[in-house]
């Protein structure tokens, strides 16, 4: 009976070990979508804010990237500088208006739909009004955007033609990059993605966490202190 009691005692630790790792796996579905920065000399900030409640001072950088991630420790940043005086070089102030620098990266290959090819990325510098929001900034150089019904940017200069902040699959099969979900894309929240990330780590790899592991740990201690607590008591 007492060899029977600590096999079931350790089936009960092996069998609570593999659920615990099995959840891995759940981490590697990923969401694509554009993301927006704020570019200074130091360069790229990941947007608190959406680019319709941003209302950028002249001079400034702002960025938007379509790629797949799972929060913003993990989203791409845009892939040129933000250089305001190149950027705006050939756009002289003028009174009455704001000039507002624009980098619009559409990603590469991997994060783009099945069937689409991604533009090349470009610049823009958009003179607007000295209230103009980023968003407007955006529209005045890089139409036609699409909007999803909650305020999501779906699509800047129309890319991607369909599709809005979809899941993707994290199997590298030209889907995306499977790097997880969209966390502060160019929505009225700061990110359509923050609560479905919320969760989610800041590592990028398909095995185990840092967490997980502190989980089987203390799930081993637990049975052994069993079992060694079931010996004292037959001592």
């Amino acid at each position: 009976m007492r060899r029977a009691g600590r096999t079931i005692a350790l089936l009960v630790v092996l069998g609570a070990v593999l659920a615990v790792l099995g959840a891995g796996p759940a981490q590697a579905a990923g969401y694509r979508y554009w993301s927006f920065w704020e570019g200074s000399g130091s360069g790229w900030t990941y947007a608190t804010q959406g680019p319709s409640l941003v209302r950028p001072d002249d001079g400034a950088v702002q960025g938007f990237r379509f790629s797949v991630s799972k929060d913003s420790q993990d989203s791409a940043k845009p892939r040129r500088a933000p250089e305001f005086a190149k950027i705006c070089a050939d756009t002289p102030a003028k009174d009455g208006t704001k000039r507002i620098a624009l980098v619009i990266d559409p990603g590469t290959a991997a994060d783009a739909p099945a069937g689409e090819t991604p533009p090349t990325q470009r610049t823009a510098c958009a003179r607007v009004a000295p209230d103009a929001s980023a968003a407007e900034a955006l529209a005045s150089v890089a139409k036609p955007l699409r909007y999803s019904s909650d305020a999501m940017l779906c699509a800047i200069a129309g890319y991607p033609g369909s599709g809005c902040g979809e899941q993707v699959s994290g199997d590298g099969n030209g889907s995306g990059n499977g790097t997880g979900t969209p966390d502060a894309s160019a929505s009225d929240s700061a990110s359509p993605a923050g609560s479905a990330a919320s969760s989610a780590s800041g590592g990028s790899g398909g095995g185990p966490s840092a967490g997980v592991l502190v989980g089987v740990g203390a799930v081993l201690l637990l049975g052994i202190a069993a079992v060694v607590q079931a010996r004292r008591r037959r001592g």
